[in-house]
């Protein structure tokens, strides 16, 4: 069976998603209110309506059903945590600019659930549809024109992934035979339509354009699609964005995910909101018991600041608790191990990292980000900028409170150039791949080295 019906898959989520929402926001009405016919007449029922047609729109702006067969857990949690996150704050921006009074318990519940409800759904489907595939159904035929190694290597995907649902008919070629070929290039057209084929994906090395736009031509008129396939492997980078200048087709090599407008909000959403919660719940208190003991134990103020790296290279006011005796040194020399300069108070702060805990309010200021690569003084990047490949690239983000080279263990002294390019290319690879759950996942080991301490802090 081909795919003649995956164009329904958009309306089955859409549906999909109005049914949950609305099962989310009444279940979590009942919870709190208990549901009576008045219902209909309530502010809660008008929230409801805004709730569905926010989501509506929302989906459509953000192309959320422009489902693709190569996905996977990661790309649908990234999915909906986006469109979750836009769609409370959106409600949230509603809710204040229109000054309307609702229970905060409601919409937070009907959140909780929404997001359990949506996320199952999707993982639901994508469970399904997988496993549909494999046992043959919602197909999709397909050849590849070019028999090279990128050729192979796609028919080699097709085969190791069924679950996506390509079935793999052949390839077309005039250039070389052997059992794998079906025909030369003018078979083509005879071929794909006697055996119902979907897709056409050249991967020819020399482009023939006259040859490729009749193609193109012949599969517009028989609802077949036509992708080239082309070979970057010798590209040190595997982001790539494709830009138009009028019809002038631009590739951007060096493309990041936090380039994307979305992940850049859904990250600060992240940093503004986990940076109330630690102000409110830990630096209230800790804050005044940390800067007594501070100036107990040493002469000097109870903070300390510094101008350090940070997006795009512009340096800021980087605070931390004081944890050195005030010296001249500060802004030249690197803590090193049984540095006399740390007092005792200090150096347990630098083992649990409680020193970097006033970074929040850098984070609430915008000139740092709750993970990200860690800001270096000003010396040290005009000195490894000189030495180490690639160094300035980790400006290209904010730097954060902690980050995935420090819970790689590249933390503390760098005075081993060697050290220093490890950590950058953690740092790369950080920026390279960034994702929340990636966040996510470096602040719980971060919390985890402060519990048990670092061995490399000091």
């Amino acid at each position: 069976m081909p795919t003649r019906f995956s164009k329904y898959l958009s309306t089955l989520h859409l549906i999909g998603d109005v049914i949950l929402i609305n099962s989310a926001y009444l279940t979590s009405y009942i919870f709190f209110f208990s549901f009576e016919p008045e219902f209909i007449r309530t502010k809660y029922f008008i929230l409801l309506l805004i709730f569905n047609l926010s989501w509506i729109s929302l989906t459509y702006l953000l192309r959320t059903y422009h489902l693709d067969r190569v996905e996977d857990f990661e790309t649908i949690f990234i999915s909906v945590l986006k469109l979750i996150s836009i769609h409370l704050l959106l409600i949230s921006s509603i809710i204040f600019i229109g000054n309307f009074s609702f229970s905060r318990d409601h919409i937070l519940y009907t959140y909780l659930f929404l997001s359990a409800f949506i996320f199952l759904w999707r993982l639901g489907l994508l469970w399904f549809f997988q496993t549909y595939r494999k046992l043959g159904y919602n197909y999709r035929n397909v050849i590849i024109l070019g028999y090279n190694e990128v050729a192979k290597e796609l028919q080699k995907f097709f085969k190791r992934y069924p679950q996506h649902g390509y079935r793999f008919l052949g390839y077309f070629d005039n250039s070389t035979s052997n059992g794998d070929i079906k025909g030369n290039l003018e078979d083509v057209y005879d071929f794909v339509t006697e055996n119902n084929v979907d897709e056409i994906y050249y991967s020819l090395s020399e482009v023939n354009y006259e040859y490729v736009n009749n193609l193109i031509d012949f599969a517009d008129n028989h609802f077949i699609r036509v992708k080239v396939l082309t070979d970057f492997k010798l590209l040190p980078y595997k982001n790539f964005k494709i830009e138009f200048y009028d019809n002038l087709p631009i590739l951007d090599i060096r493309t990041i995910p936090l380039d994307d407008l979305i992940n850049r909000a859904l990250k600060r959403s992240f940093d503004i909101l986990f940076s109330i919660v630690i102000l409110f719940t830990v630096l209230i208190w800790l804050i005044p018991i940390i800067s007594i003991l501070i100036r107990l134990d040493s002469k000097g103020p109870a903070f300390f600041r510094q101008k350090r790296s940070g997006k795009d290279n512009k340096d800021f006011w980087c605070y931390k608790f004081r944890t050195m005796r005030v010296n001249q040194d500060a802004n030249s020399k690197q803590a090193t191990k049984n540095d006399s300069r740390i007092t005792r108070v200090g150096r347990f702060l630098r083992k649990t990292n409680i020193d970097e805990l006033p970074q929040f309010f850098n984070v609430l200021i915008g000139n740092m980000s709750v993970v990200g690569p860690r800001p270096h003084m000003l010396k040290h990047t005009e000195e490894y900028s000189q030495i180490i490949n690639k160094y300035m690239m980790r400006h290209f983000v904010k730097p954060g409170i902690t980050g995935l080279a420090q819970i790689k263990g590249y933390r503390g002294e760098t005075h081993d150039p060697i050290l220093m390019k490890n950590r950058i290319k953690i740092d790369r690879f950080y920026i390279e791949n960034w994702s929340f759950l990636l966040d996510l996942k470096i602040i719980i080991v971060t919390v985890f080295n402060m519990i048990r301490g670092d061995k490399n802090a000091y």
